[in-house]
Protein backbone atom coordinates (compact mmCIF):
# COMPACT_ATOMS: atom_id res chain seq x y z
CA UNK A 1 0.00 0.00 0.00
CA UNK A 2 2.70 2.50 0.58
CA UNK A 3 4.17 2.15 -2.74
CA UNK A 4 0.89 2.43 -4.36
CA UNK A 5 0.21 5.59 -2.29
CA UNK A 6 3.50 6.62 -3.08
CA UNK A 7 2.96 6.21 -7.30
CA UNK A 8 -0.74 7.87 -6.44
CA UNK A 9 0.77 10.91 -5.36
CA UNK A 10 2.47 11.35 -8.14
CA UNK A 11 -1.08 12.65 -9.53
CA UNK A 12 -2.24 14.78 -6.24
CA UNK A 13 -0.70 17.52 -5.47
CA UNK A 14 -1.40 17.17 -1.51
CA UNK A 15 -4.60 16.52 1.47
CA UNK A 16 -5.06 20.01 1.91
CA UNK A 17 -5.89 23.20 -0.24
CA UNK A 18 -2.52 24.85 1.36
CA UNK A 19 -0.52 22.24 0.03
CA UNK A 20 -2.20 22.37 -3.18
CA UNK A 21 -1.36 26.25 -3.79
CA UNK A 22 2.40 25.77 -2.81
CA UNK A 23 2.55 23.53 -6.57
CA UNK A 24 0.29 25.96 -7.82
CA UNK A 25 2.95 28.47 -7.15
CA UNK A 26 5.31 26.46 -8.21
CA UNK A 27 3.84 25.42 -11.55
CA UNK A 28 2.70 29.50 -12.45
CA UNK A 29 6.41 30.55 -12.22
CA UNK A 30 7.24 28.33 -14.61
CA UNK A 31 4.51 29.74 -16.79
CA UNK A 32 2.03 27.34 -16.10
CA UNK A 33 -2.16 27.86 -15.53
CA UNK A 34 -3.74 25.41 -13.00
CA UNK A 35 -7.07 24.16 -12.87
CA UNK A 36 -7.49 22.66 -9.19
CA UNK A 37 -10.47 19.56 -8.26
CA UNK A 38 -10.95 18.86 -4.71
CA UNK A 39 -11.16 14.80 -4.98
CA UNK A 40 -14.68 13.10 -4.50
CA UNK A 41 -17.75 11.44 -5.85
CA UNK A 42 -20.88 10.05 -5.52
CA UNK A 43 -21.08 11.25 -1.81
CA UNK A 44 -23.03 9.41 0.64
CA UNK A 45 -25.26 12.22 2.22
CA UNK A 46 -26.41 15.98 1.96
CA UNK A 47 -23.70 16.73 4.61
CA UNK A 48 -21.10 15.25 2.22
CA UNK A 49 -22.33 17.36 -0.41
CA UNK A 50 -22.59 20.62 1.34
CA UNK A 51 -18.93 19.93 2.58
CA UNK A 52 -17.77 19.76 -0.72
CA UNK A 53 -19.35 22.84 -1.72
CA UNK A 54 -18.10 24.60 1.33
CA UNK A 55 -14.58 23.26 0.32
CA UNK A 56 -15.07 24.78 -3.04
CA UNK A 57 -15.74 28.15 -1.58
CA UNK A 58 -12.93 27.99 0.39
CA UNK A 59 -11.08 27.02 -2.27
CA UNK A 60 -11.82 29.93 -4.67
CA UNK A 61 -11.12 32.63 -1.83
CA UNK A 62 -7.81 31.01 -1.20
CA UNK A 63 -6.88 31.04 -4.64
CA UNK A 64 -8.08 34.70 -4.72
CA UNK A 65 -5.97 35.80 -1.79
CA UNK A 66 -3.25 33.62 -3.24
CA UNK A 67 -3.10 35.81 -6.39
CA UNK A 68 -2.04 32.94 -8.70
CA UNK A 69 -3.16 31.78 -12.14
CA UNK A 70 -5.47 29.29 -11.37
CA UNK A 71 -9.49 28.24 -11.39
CA UNK A 72 -11.30 25.40 -10.24
CA UNK A 73 -12.92 21.51 -11.77
CA UNK A 74 -15.50 19.65 -10.11
CA UNK A 75 -17.89 16.33 -10.18
CA UNK A 76 -21.49 16.77 -10.20
CA UNK A 77 -21.47 13.39 -7.86
CA UNK A 78 -19.45 15.13 -5.31
CA UNK A 79 -22.26 18.05 -4.72
CA UNK A 80 -24.67 15.54 -4.50
CA UNK A 81 -26.67 14.65 -8.24
CA UNK A 82 -26.28 10.98 -7.65
CA UNK A 83 -28.60 12.07 -4.23
CA UNK A 84 -30.85 14.79 -5.61
CA UNK A 85 -30.51 17.21 -8.29
CA UNK A 86 -32.13 19.97 -6.53
CA UNK A 87 -29.30 20.25 -4.36
CA UNK A 88 -26.71 19.00 -6.42
CA UNK A 89 -27.77 22.39 -8.54
CA UNK A 90 -27.95 24.63 -5.37
CA UNK A 91 -24.92 23.82 -4.46
CA UNK A 92 -23.36 24.24 -7.91
CA UNK A 93 -24.82 27.69 -8.25
CA UNK A 94 -23.03 28.77 -5.12
CA UNK A 95 -20.06 28.05 -6.17
CA UNK A 96 -20.32 29.64 -9.85
CA UNK A 97 -21.93 33.26 -7.82
CA UNK A 98 -18.70 32.78 -5.58
CA UNK A 99 -16.27 32.40 -8.39
CA UNK A 100 -18.29 35.23 -10.40
CA UNK A 101 -17.72 37.49 -7.52
CA UNK A 102 -13.78 36.73 -7.51
CA UNK A 103 -13.54 36.69 -11.16
CA UNK A 104 -12.75 33.06 -11.39
CA UNK A 105 -13.99 29.81 -13.38
CA UNK A 106 -15.55 26.87 -12.87
CA UNK A 107 -15.64 23.59 -15.23
CA UNK A 108 -17.95 20.72 -14.75
CA UNK A 109 -16.00 17.79 -15.13
CA UNK A 110 -17.71 14.73 -16.80
CA UNK A 111 -18.42 11.28 -14.76
CA UNK A 112 -19.40 7.93 -16.07
CA UNK A 113 -22.48 7.86 -18.38
CA UNK A 114 -24.82 7.43 -15.85
CA UNK A 115 -24.20 11.20 -15.04
CA UNK A 116 -23.80 12.61 -18.86
CA UNK A 117 -27.15 14.03 -19.32
CA UNK A 118 -27.93 14.94 -15.94
CA UNK A 119 -24.83 17.06 -16.03
CA UNK A 120 -25.40 18.82 -19.09
CA UNK A 121 -28.86 19.58 -17.65
CA UNK A 122 -27.69 20.99 -14.74
CA UNK A 123 -24.44 22.72 -16.75
CA UNK A 124 -27.34 24.47 -18.86
CA UNK A 125 -29.41 25.53 -16.09
CA UNK A 126 -26.51 27.22 -14.51
CA UNK A 127 -25.16 28.91 -17.59
CA UNK A 128 -28.64 31.07 -18.09
CA UNK A 129 -27.49 33.45 -15.43
CA UNK A 130 -23.40 32.88 -15.28
CA UNK A 131 -21.08 32.80 -18.34
CA UNK A 132 -18.29 31.87 -16.15
CA UNK A 133 -18.81 28.01 -16.34
CA UNK A 134 -17.63 25.64 -18.80
CA UNK A 135 -18.30 21.73 -19.11
CA UNK A 136 -15.87 18.63 -20.16
CA UNK A 137 -16.74 16.05 -23.25
CA UNK A 138 -15.54 12.78 -23.63
CA UNK A 139 -14.17 12.08 -27.14
CA UNK A 140 -15.13 8.16 -26.24
CA UNK A 141 -18.83 8.14 -25.99
CA UNK A 142 -20.50 8.18 -29.00
CA UNK A 143 -22.75 11.38 -28.46
CA UNK A 144 -20.73 13.87 -28.07
CA UNK A 145 -20.20 15.07 -31.60
CA UNK A 146 -23.73 16.33 -31.03
CA UNK A 147 -23.04 17.47 -27.73
CA UNK A 148 -20.47 19.31 -29.31
CA UNK A 149 -22.59 21.06 -31.85
CA UNK A 150 -25.06 22.42 -29.12
CA UNK A 151 -22.65 23.70 -27.16
CA UNK A 152 -20.53 25.27 -30.12
CA UNK A 153 -23.65 27.06 -30.62
CA UNK A 154 -24.18 28.04 -27.52
CA UNK A 155 -20.49 29.82 -27.33
CA UNK A 156 -19.60 27.56 -24.18
CA UNK A 157 -15.87 26.84 -23.01
CA UNK A 158 -15.60 23.13 -23.67
CA UNK A 159 -12.48 20.52 -22.21
CA UNK A 160 -12.20 17.92 -24.73
CA UNK A 161 -10.52 14.87 -23.22
CA UNK A 162 -10.12 11.10 -24.38
CA UNK A 163 -12.39 9.73 -21.36
CA UNK A 164 -11.43 7.63 -18.16
CA UNK A 165 -14.71 5.95 -17.39
CA UNK A 166 -15.42 1.82 -18.59
CA UNK A 167 -18.36 2.45 -20.82
CA UNK A 168 -20.19 -0.18 -22.64
CA UNK A 169 -19.17 -0.56 -26.48
CA UNK A 170 -23.23 0.53 -27.70
CA UNK A 171 -22.43 3.97 -26.28
CA UNK A 172 -18.77 4.31 -26.42
CA UNK A 173 -15.90 3.73 -28.64
CA UNK A 174 -13.94 0.37 -27.36
CA UNK A 175 -11.01 0.84 -29.58
CA UNK A 176 -8.09 3.61 -28.88
CA UNK A 177 -8.35 4.25 -33.23
CA UNK A 178 -11.79 4.77 -32.77
CA UNK A 179 -11.48 7.69 -30.01
CA UNK A 180 -9.07 9.12 -31.53
CA UNK A 181 -9.90 9.65 -34.94
CA UNK A 182 -13.40 11.19 -33.01
CA UNK A 183 -11.06 13.13 -30.68
CA UNK A 184 -9.71 14.62 -34.01
CA UNK A 185 -13.08 15.11 -35.13
CA UNK A 186 -14.20 17.09 -32.06
CA UNK A 187 -11.25 19.04 -32.26
CA UNK A 188 -12.35 20.07 -35.61
CA UNK A 189 -15.83 20.94 -34.81
CA UNK A 190 -14.22 23.09 -31.86
CA UNK A 191 -11.79 24.92 -33.80
CA UNK A 192 -13.70 25.87 -36.78
CA UNK A 193 -16.43 27.04 -34.72
CA UNK A 194 -14.95 29.13 -32.71
CA UNK A 195 -15.70 27.80 -29.35
CA UNK A 196 -14.44 30.35 -26.47
CA UNK A 197 -10.99 29.11 -25.67
CA UNK A 198 -11.13 25.26 -26.21
CA UNK A 199 -9.24 22.82 -24.03
CA UNK A 200 -7.45 20.04 -25.70
CA UNK A 201 -6.45 17.67 -22.77
CA UNK A 202 -4.43 14.86 -24.07
CA UNK A 203 -1.09 13.46 -22.80
CA UNK A 204 -0.97 11.77 -27.03
CA UNK A 205 1.81 13.90 -28.90
CA UNK A 206 -0.21 13.36 -32.44
CA UNK A 207 -3.36 14.53 -31.04
CA UNK A 208 -1.04 17.59 -29.20
CA UNK A 209 0.24 18.45 -32.85
CA UNK A 210 -3.07 17.59 -35.03
CA UNK A 211 -5.28 20.19 -31.90
CA UNK A 212 -2.46 22.76 -32.63
CA UNK A 213 -2.50 22.66 -36.17
CA UNK A 214 -6.51 22.66 -36.49
CA UNK A 215 -6.77 25.39 -34.07
CA UNK A 216 -4.12 27.96 -36.48
CA UNK A 217 -6.02 26.67 -39.22
CA UNK A 218 -8.98 27.98 -37.88
CA UNK A 219 -7.49 31.36 -37.14
CA UNK A 220 -7.46 30.72 -33.44
CA UNK A 221 -4.03 33.02 -31.98
CA UNK A 222 -1.88 30.72 -29.17
CA UNK A 223 -3.64 32.37 -26.21
CA UNK A 224 -7.44 31.54 -28.30
CA UNK A 225 -7.05 27.79 -27.08
CA UNK A 226 -5.28 25.48 -24.08
CA UNK A 227 -3.49 22.83 -24.15
CA UNK A 228 -4.25 20.78 -21.04
CA UNK A 229 -2.77 17.84 -19.20
CA UNK A 230 -2.72 16.00 -15.62
CA UNK A 231 -0.32 16.91 -12.77
CA UNK A 232 1.71 14.17 -12.30
CA UNK A 233 2.27 12.97 -16.20
CA UNK A 234 4.66 14.63 -18.79
CA UNK A 235 5.86 17.35 -16.84
CA UNK A 236 8.57 18.28 -19.53
CA UNK A 237 6.31 18.16 -22.37
CA UNK A 238 4.30 20.94 -20.39
CA UNK A 239 6.85 22.76 -19.86
CA UNK A 240 8.33 22.54 -23.68
CA UNK A 241 4.79 23.78 -25.37
CA UNK A 242 4.45 26.37 -22.49
CA UNK A 243 8.68 27.94 -23.52
CA UNK A 244 7.19 27.29 -27.34
CA UNK A 245 4.07 29.94 -26.82
CA UNK A 246 1.27 28.03 -26.06
CA UNK A 247 -1.38 28.18 -23.33
CA UNK A 248 -0.73 25.00 -20.96
CA UNK A 249 -3.21 24.65 -17.88
CA UNK A 250 -2.19 21.44 -15.97
CA UNK A 251 -5.48 19.76 -14.09
CA UNK A 252 -4.14 19.47 -10.32
CA UNK A 253 -6.06 17.20 -8.39
CA UNK A 254 -5.96 17.28 -3.95
CA UNK A 255 -7.09 15.53 -1.01
CA UNK A 256 -7.70 12.29 0.33
CA UNK A 257 -10.10 10.37 -1.51
CA UNK A 258 -7.69 10.05 -4.58
CA UNK A 259 -8.07 6.11 -5.03
CA UNK A 260 -11.19 6.06 -7.49
CA UNK A 261 -9.10 9.14 -9.37
CA UNK A 262 -5.95 7.32 -9.22
CA UNK A 263 -7.70 3.94 -11.03
CA UNK A 264 -9.24 5.42 -13.40
CA UNK A 265 -5.64 6.52 -14.64
CA UNK A 266 -4.11 3.42 -14.72
CA UNK A 267 -6.63 0.96 -15.47
CA UNK A 268 -8.58 3.13 -18.50
CA UNK A 269 -4.65 4.43 -19.97
CA UNK A 270 -2.03 1.74 -19.25
CA UNK A 271 0.45 4.27 -20.66
CA UNK A 272 -0.14 6.42 -17.86
CA UNK A 273 2.11 4.00 -15.48
CA UNK A 274 4.36 4.45 -18.24
CA UNK A 275 4.51 8.24 -18.09
CA UNK A 276 4.40 7.91 -14.10
CA UNK A 277 7.45 5.26 -13.94
CA UNK A 278 9.53 7.57 -16.89
CA UNK A 279 9.14 10.15 -14.61
CA UNK A 280 10.40 8.66 -11.21
CA UNK A 281 13.49 7.96 -13.02
CA UNK A 282 13.46 11.50 -14.56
Amino acid sequence: MRALTFLARRFVAGDTVDEALDAVRALNHDGLKVTLDNLGEEVKNRAQAEAARDEYLSMLRKIAQAEVDCNVSLKMSQFGLNLDERLALDNLTAVVKEAKKLGNFVRIDMEGSAYTERTLALFYSVLKEYDNVGVVIQAMMRRSAADIAKLVENKVRVRLCKGAYKEPPEIAFPDKADVNANYDKLVVALAAGHAPIPAFATHDDERIDFAITAAEGAGLKRDQYELQMLYGLRAKRWRELARAGHVVRVYMPYGTHWFPYYYRRIRERKENLLFVVKGIFQ
